[in-house]
């Protein structure tokens, strides 16, 4: 009875000890988090307004010249220094002069090439959506659109629930903001998004700037719109890369013409009052004061904890730090001897079953890397290959192409869900799906598969089918079979060799080779092909691919449909395999 209330108060000492601790520790990172979180969610949260008022300053201004309120009115707001150099290091204005600067700038501020980390809508071409330039449209015709916009208003909103607003672009044009775009359409008489004159003169000299890129780079003229879309004026000639030139054409043109309008490159610099990056982490005193409190707390609990429930069970448990040590050091076999039916017991007990169960855990994992290795590559090189020959115009993305990498890729998540039943295969528990399959369709399928990769390797690849036979057999499997031996000899085939598929039915079966006229394999070696991870030195290293599983699962398959699967081999004249399968 004593011992049974020691063992109660122990197991409820450990609980509340487990709880105390976690729930301590916890509060501890939570409070360190926050607190961190804090502190540099505000530094950034600086940096990137004063990234962002600078480069709308420049986006709208040809010069630096006034500059100086701005920088000093964001210096007061975020309590940092802020310097602006040009790219040659001469001061265009410093919130506190005569101080050392970083070594490494904070940005450089470029209204026509944005930085995306402190601005990440950016959009494609970096440029900064405030620089306008000649966009701008005069006062006169602000003031006509937003009337016309005004006018229509009330339209739009009642087409739409009113769900409608009146928004003003950089440069100075009114627009209806919709859900629905068309619904702007007869509600007035003027085309709200219709060029203005200003507009028109700015996307003509901008039109003359691209087609001049254009033609520098042998590419036909076009027309820009003002949505900077464009139109090419006669079909356009075919070039590699033609679309990313044009769009290159357009961005340069857009740089070139807005550069004038927009204030010239300057390096940023932003600081602590102590000349540090901004950047750094600097916790305030009450974040500090609060994590040490709880850093304490965590400490208290733990040396408690410790002291209560340590003197019972620091002897027994030195059996358990012992083989934990020993387990760490690499000694797979290290076990601990169970004594008594108490709680320790138990827990010796569990730990034995974890011993093993690890070792078999780790067995399995090093078995399913390499199984996982060599069983996704096959397939996934199949669909690349195809999908190159299809950018490099070798075959045409037709109906067909798309159905047979549908089908690798339904192949591939089959070989995925039923990797860990091949783990296992040893034990006769890999699981099979017959059904009634044409040979002939199954043979041509994976030639087809596999062509690309012949036709990359200079192989050869051919097939024969003697008769329409059909068999009784999963065609997932079949086909994983049959291509890892056909992948294996494309392999160690050289260039201009050929590999050939044949099958042919028998009375009781139906027989699959696979003849390459690779290299071969030793006599010596031939009894080991079939092994796991086994490969030969020369003929079968890695530098030649193959992570020495695919003849072993060949095997295991074969052996899952009730057939076998043999070698033969002559040194320098290539090898045959031949899977022969109950029909």
């Amino acid at each position: 009875m004593r011992r049974s209330l020691f063992a109660r108060l122990l197991a409820a000492s450990i609980l509340i000890a487990v709880c105390a601790v976690g729930a301590t520790a916890w509060l501890a990172v939570r409070t360190t988090t926050v607190a961190i979180q804090q502190e540099q969610g505000r530094a950034l949260a600086d940096d990137a307004r004063v990234y962002d008022q600078l480069v709308g300053y420049a986006a709208t201004h040809p010069d630096w010249s006034q500059v100086d309120g701005l920088v000093r009115e964001l210096a007061a707001s975020t309590g940092r220094r802020i310097a602006l150099l040009t790219p040659d290091q001469k001061s265009i204005v410093d919130t506190d002069p005569g101080k050392e600067l970083p070594v490494k700038a904070s940005a450089t501020i470029d209204p026509l090439n944005l930085d995306r980390s402190l601005a990440p809508g950016a959009p494609g071409d970096r440029i900064d959506p405030r620089a306008v330039g000649p966009f701008q449209l005069s006062p006169a015709e602000r003031d006509a659109l937003r009337r016309s916009a005004e006018a229509a208003l009330p339209c739009v909103q009642t087409r739409t629930g009113g769900l409608a607003q009146l928004v003003t672009k950089p440069n100075g044009r009114t627009q209806i903001e919709t859900v629905n775009p068309l619904s702007v359409n007869g509600c007035s008489q003027l085309a709200l998004d219709r060029a203005q004159p200003t507009e028109l003169a700015a996307i003509g000299k901008l039109n003359e700037l691209f087609n001049d890129c254009l033609t520098r780079r042998g590419l036909s003229r076009a027309t820009l719109k003002l949505d900077l879309t464009w139109v090419f004026d006669r079909p356009a000639v075919s070039a590699p890369n033609g679309g990313e030139l044009v769009d290159n054409c357009l961005t340069s043109s857009r740089k070139e013409q807005l550069d004038p309008f927009v204030a010239a490159p300057a390096v940023l610099y932003v600081t602590t009052p102590g000349n540090t990056p901004s950047a750094s982490l600097d916790l305030s005193p009450a974040n500090q004061t609060r994590i040490l409190w709880v850093a304490a707390l965590v400490l208290l609990f733990t040396v408690v904890i410790t002291v209560l429930a340590g003197r019972r069970l620091v002897r027994p448990l030195r059996a358990l730090t012992g083989a934990a040590q020993r387990m760490k050091d690499g000694d797979a076999a290290a076990r601990v001897q169970v004594t008594g039916r108490d709680e320790i017991a138990r827990l010796a007990a569990a730990f034995n079953e974890m011993a093993e169960s690890r070792a078999r855990v780790e067995e399995l994992r090093k078995a399913m890397v390499g199984d996982i290795a060599h069983e996704l590559r096959t397939p996934l090189s199949n669909i690349r290959g195809w999908l190159e020959a299809a950018e490099d115009g070798v075959t045409q993305p037709d109906q067909a192409l798309i159905t047979f990498l549908l089908a690798e890729s339904r192949q591939l998540q089959r070989i995925i869900d039923d990797l860990q039943d091949l783990a296992m295969a040893d034990a006769g528990k890999l699981r099979v799906h017959p059904e009634q399959l044409r040979v002939a369709d199954l043979v041509d399928t994976l030639v087809s598969a596999h062509r690309a990769a012949a036709d990359a390797a200079g192989v050869h690849l051919e097939s024969t089918v003697d008769g329409d036979p059909e068999l009784w057999a999963d065609p997932v499997r079949l086909r994983q079979a049959l291509g890892n031996l056909v992948a294996n000899a494309v392999r160690h085939t050289p260039a201009g060799g050929r590999v050939t598929v044949t099958a042919h039915a028998e009375p009781e079966a139906v027989l699959f080779q696979v003849a390459d006229t690779g290299s071969g394999i030793s006599p010596e070696h031939l009894p080991q092909v079939f092994d796991r991870f086994w490969r030969a030195e020369k003929s079968r290293s890695r530098q030649s691919g193959g992570s020495g599983l695919g003849l072993a699962i060949v095997r295991q398959l074969a052996q899952a449909h009730g057939g076998t699967v043999t070698a033969a081999s002559e040194p320098g004249a290539g090898s045959t395999f031949t899977l022969r399968l109950p029909r």
